[in-house]
């Protein structure tokens, strides 16, 4: 089949490599895509958030399934423009992308269909909001509604950091949330409309720093599996939060199709909803796709045509470790034009495959585009060979203008090391 994938940062790299692995990809195009996907895909110069660009590419490529890697062309409309023109799509309607757009209509689902999720409060305005944080304990979440690229919380610790990020945050649609103590897991699920299978599950490291400090990021590292998420609280997971999503959207008239990501806190009281995104996750992404096996462009196109239940996901057993290069300076201004050199040399690692993320090339050069530049993955028969070999191999990568965390999986080292 002819595949057209959507994006260009380490995500779809990860999704581009895979694809370009199954017998039934014939032809792989990816818009805008970038140096690393150039690798398995041909490059087409669109905006993947303009649905009429998107739907013209796909017709002009006889495309037979879009998989749309990034949030914004799902929220954008652009399955809705693909769907109309008769092409299978990976990825949700605009309606169901919802459940990432808007974090109020998500709680508003989560509250109205008994799915357990920390307490909250809408606000539009800012006098509004500093009078709900009275309704909550110290630390208390703030969350912009919309979509913020991961970076669009502050978990407040004192009153006055609180206040500050409403004000920071000015008048617009704000969610106020109580804080929920517990360990941050992700679980991935396949839909197709009315089948939800679980697909995968992963740990990765918000904070920029080592030991979880500093401000959030769109993340600094993953690894896959979560062994936190045991199998007992991933069915509890599916039972009491996806399954039940994914029929409440249904009864909406809007079913969900394509990969709904839950991120979970897992609480004394068992698994609660952080938050949905509904596509993969990034770095998670680049940490699960080494596991899958079988023919995963068949995978997502029985999920794009409904038939989800004759082709239920293989993932291997083993682990994978992934690690970010970011640009100094990020998550705030990044440097950008950093020279990346010896990629090739990190991935004679055994194991390694160096994903781009926020890369350019620059008169036959490799140099830095981004704020995320690398996500440097290894798989191994266990966690600490993986990681072991992740770090071998950035150590090998030549990036003056970069940096990255050196504790990826703690926790887990800390649970196998107790």
């Amino acid at each position: 089949m002819n595949i057209l994938l959507l994006g260009s940062g380490g995500r779809e790299d990860a999704l581009a490599w895979r694809l370009r692995q199954s017998p039934a990809c014939e032809t792989l195009i990816a818009a805008p895509g970038n140096p690393g996907i150039a690798r398995w895909a041909e490059c087409a110069r669109i905006d993947p958030a303009d649905p009429k660009a998107v739907a013209d590419l796909a017709a002009d490529r006889a495309v037979d399934l879009v998989v749309i890697g990034p949030e914004a062309p799902l929220v954008a409309g652009v399955g809705d423009a693909l769907r109309a023109a008769g092409i299978a799509v990976f990825g949700p309607n605009a309606a169901a992308a919802q459940l990432e757009g808007s974090k109020g209509f998500t709680k508003d689902l989560c509250e109205a269909n008994g799915i357990p999720t920390a307490g909250y409060v809408r606000t539009e305005r800012v006098t509004d909001a500093l009078e709900a944080l009275d309704r909550f304990d110290i630390p208390v979440v703030i969350k912009a509604d919309g979509l913020a690229a991961g970076k669009g919380v502050t978990v407040a610790m004192t009153r006055a950091e609180a206040e500050d990020a409403v004000r920071a945050a000015g008048d617009g649609p704000l969610v106020i949330e109580e804080f929920l103590e517990g360990e941050e897991a992700s679980l991935f699920a396949l839909v197709d409309g009315t089948t939800a299978v679980s697909f995968a599950t992963a740990q990765d490291h918000k904070r920029v720093g080592e030991g979880d400090t500093g401000p959030n990021t769109g993340g600094m590292g993953a690894y896959s599996p979560a062994p936190v998420l045991t199998a007992a609280l991933e069915q509890r997971a599916m039972d009491e939060i996806i399954l039940p999503t994914a029929r409440a959207l249904a009864d909406r008239g809007t079913p969900f199709s394509g990969v709904l990501y839950a991120g979970l806190m897992l609480t004394a009281e068992g698994p609660k909803l952080i938050e949905y995104n509904v596509r993969f996750g990034d770095p998670e992404c680049e940490a699960i796709m080494p596991r899958v096996e079988g023919d995963f462009a068949e995978l997502l196109m029985a999920v794009a045509s409904g038939r989800l239940a004759d082709g239920r996901p293989v993932l291997s057993d083993r682990s994978t470790v992934t690690v970010i290069l970011a640009a100094r300076g990020y998550p705030g201004t990044p440097a950008g034009g950093g020279a990346i050199r010896a990629t090739q040399v990190a991935e004679q690692v055994e194991g390694v495959t160096v994903f781009h993320a926020g890369t350019a090339e620059r008169d036959g050069s490799l140099v830095a585009s981004g704020g995320r530049v690398l996500a440097v993955t290894a798989i191994a028969d266990n966690f600490a060979d993986a990681r072991a070999r992740a770090y071998r191999a950035v150590d090998q990568i030549d990036f003056a203008d970069g940096f990255h965390r050196r504790d990826i999986g703690w926790r887990e080292l800390e649970r196998q090391s107790a």
